[in-house]
C-alpha cells in the first residue's frame, strides 16, 4: 500500500487536490531525494514524470541560442516542477533544476493527464495553479526591466523564503548573481547592504533571514502580486508560513 497520506504529505497542491484524484495518483507516487543539481525538466526533452516538491527549491531557467541564461521562475512545496504538460505541451524550451537540496513525489506524466481529464476540478485546480506561475513569470519580467538590484535580490529572497519555510536559505553568491543575471560582485555588495540593516546575515553559502518585514519593504512593488494571486486561486497561502487553508 502507498505510504503517502492527504492529510500529511507537504506539497500544498496535492493537500488540496479532491480526495477522488489524490487517491487516483497516490498508487503510482513515488518518494524522490532531489539533490542540488538535480534536472526535473530537460529543455526539448519529453516529461515523463512531473514532480510535486516537498522540500527543496527549483529554478526555471530560460536559455537564448547563444547561451545566456536567467532564472524565469521558482517551484518550491507550493508547485509542480513540469506543469507545461497540463497545457497539452510534451516538452519546454526552459530548463528546471534544483538549486536547494529536498525532496518530492514523482507522479508519471500520463497517469496525471488521465485523472485530470476526468475530474474537472482537479484540472480547473492545477491550471489556476499554471496561471499563478504565469504571473509570477511576468513579474519577473517587470522586475528585471523595472527594479534595481538591491530590491530584486529582496524580492528573490523572500520568494525563495516563502517556498522553503525556513530562515536559513543555502544559496551561495554565484547562484543569486546567475539567477539575477548580475556579476557576482553586483550580489555581494547588495547582501553586504541588506546586513548592514540587519534583514540578512550572510555567510558562505547561506543567507539567514532575519526580517522579512524590512525585505518586503525594499522590494516594494516587485514582491506581493503573484503570491496574493497564488492564494485567491488556490485558496492557501504561498508565503513562509503554516498550512493554512484560506477558501
Amino acid at each position: 500500500m502507498s505510504p503517502f497520506n492527504q492529510s500529511t504529505v507537504r506539497n500544498r497542491l496535492l493537500r488540496v487536490l479532491s480526495l477522488e484524484s489524490f487517491e487516483a495518483l497516490r498508487p503510482a507516487m513515488e518518494a524522490v531525494d532531489l539533490p542540488i543539481r538535480y534536472v526535473l525538466t530537460e529543455a526539448n526533452e519529453p516529461s515523463s514524470y512531473v514532480y510535486f516538491i516537498e522540500d527543496g527549491l527549483a529554478s526555471i531557467v530560460a536559455t537564448s541560442v547563444d547561451d545566456e541564461k536567467v532564472e524565469v521562475g521558482h517551484v518550491g512545496r507550493e508547485g509542480l516542477g513540469g506543469y507545461h504538460v497540463l497545457l497539452m505541451a510534451d516538452s519546454t524550451p526552459h530548463r528546471t533544476f534544483m538549486q536547494v537540496a529536498g525532496s518530492g513525489i514523482a507522479v508519471p506524466v500520463d497517469l496525471l493527464l488521465q485523472v485530470v481529464d476526468r475530474d474537472k476540478p482537479t484540472r480547473d485546480l492545477l491550471l489556476r495553479y499554471v496561471h499563478s506561475a504565469e504571473v509570477q513569470l511576468a513579474h519577473s519580467a517587470l522586475a528585471n526591466g523595472r527594479y534595481n538590484i538591491q530590491e530584486r535580490l529582496a524580492r528573490w529572497l523572500l520568494m525563495s523564503h516563502d517556498r522553503l519555510g525556513r530562515a536559513d536559505l543555502p544559496l551561495t553568491h554565484e547562484f543569486l548573481a546567475l539567477m539575477l543575471g548580475v556579476r557576482r560582485s553586483g550580489v555581494t555588495n547588495e547582501l553586504h547592504i541588506l546586513e548592514g540593516i540587519h534583514a540578512i546575515i550572510a555567510t558562505r553559502g547561506n543567507v539567514r533571514v532575519l526580517s522579512r518585514e524590512k525585505l518586503e519593504e525594499i522590494a516594494g512593488g516587485c514582491y506581493g502580486l503573484p503570491e496574493a494571486e497564488y492564494e485567491r486561486l488556490i485558496g492557501i497561502p504561498i508565503k513562509a508560513g503554516p498550512f493554512i487553508r484560506t477558501a
